[in-house]
């Protein structure tokens, strides 16, 4: 036996130049099940397809950012790294700059 579960979701995009376009969007999974004439089991032989249409709508709508707004990201993590970068600066100099005085104290091991 062959089971189909097909959900369909109803979609529209919006792009920027061109006129909206509906469509759906489609997930299947399948699952096989091996009939037998056995008593106590049940199931037909044959496929059978089982639609779930969804209530609901995915709008996707494309739209542009500014030029400020992508320099105001460049920045963030051009700065983000800089962050970062000192974190693990100063935690490596700190750390041998302690390693260093255990070994001038011998207790280094």
């Amino acid at each position: 036996m062959y089971q189909y579960f097909v959900k369909i979701v109803p979609t529209v995009y919006k792009s920027l130049n061109k006129e909206p376009l509906k469509t759906n969007q489609f997930s299947v999974t399948r699952h096989q099940k091996l009939a037998r004439a056995v008593a106590g089991e049940q199931g037909l032989p044959g496929v059978f397809f089982l639609y779930d249409l969804s209530p609901m709508m995915v709008q996707l709508t494309e739209h542009r950012h500014s030029l400020t707004h992508f320099l105001t990201g460049i920045c963030a993590i051009v700065g983000g790294v800089f962050t970062v970068a000192g974190m693990v600066d100063g935690m490596l100099y700190h750390s041998t700059r302690a390693l260093k005085k255990k070994i001038d104290l011998g207790k280094a091991s």
